[in-house]
């Protein structure tokens, strides 16, 4: 794994925590540490929780790499962009636990899971690229249509607009909301509900509800990360 993704077996849940102890970064050391940890889940678990650090999902892709050069960010989108469809099309359940903030990647990352829990409090959930300058790829933008609510979806996409958990709770980022201290430990509860679901009809099932837009995302991902550029 990574010193910044963790991957504990809890009965038959598989938890992957990333804690670099700063803004959980979606760098490609981290979304390697989530494939491997995707891989090993595939053996020994029957659903999956993704968690971050106390007060922090995720901040998005690495800043550092994003800034050094168009060739270097756009690696790194696809890496994320293929990460993210994985997640999207998992064949077993994956619940995420936002710790805390959770924006752009971080937000995708909300997106791509089945079952959302947050944390009340000034927490900020977002996708911001507008803001920044940087178009919303078609992946991204096709994670928001399947998962917002219709009236809010403009405004959390090309309006950039930032949402506390509350509100992200109601418009289709969040699925349930809790005290910061028992954040995670109602993501496993809710993965343990979803891990006792017939596994072959929850795949079926999700196909039938994800696959066109999985499909749309894979045809466009390389033309369109292509055209990225941060303004």
């Amino acid at each position: 794994m990574s010193d910044k993704v963790k991957y504990q077996l809890s009965g038959d849940i598989a938890v992957l925590t990333i804690d670099d102890g700063k803004a959980n970064a979606l760098s490609h050391e981290v979304i390697e540490a989530l494939d491997a940890g995707l891989d090993r889940a595939i053996e020994e678990a029957k659903a999956v929780v993704i968690a971050g650090r106390p007060g922090m999902l995720s901040a998005g892709f690495d800043l550092g790499v994003m800034k050094s050069g168009p060739e270097a960010m756009q690696n790194l989108v696809t890496a994320g962009a293929e990460f993210l469809l994985r997640l999207y099309t998992f064949p077993k359940p994956v619940v995420v636990a936002c710790t805390g903030h959770a924006m752009a990647a971080g937000a995708l990352l909300l997106l791509a899971a089945d079952f959302r829990v947050g944390v009340q409090g000034e927490f900020k959930i977002a996708l911001p690229e507008v803001s920044i300058g940087m178009p919303l790829p078609i992946f991204g933008v096709e994670l928001a249509r399947t998962r917002l609510a219709a009236p809010f979806l403009e405004r959390a996409t090309s309006q950039a607009e930032i949402f506390d958990p509350e509100t992200a709770a109601q418009i289709g980022f969040l699925d349930s909301l809790s005290a910061a201290a028992m954040v995670n430990d109602e993501a496993v509860t809710e993965a343990g509900r979803l891990a006792k679901l017939s596994g072959f009809a929850f795949e079926k099932t999700r196909q039938n509800l994800r696959g066109a837009s999985a499909q749309h995302i894979r045809e466009t991902l390389e033309t369109d990360i292509k055209g990225l550029a941060l303004g």
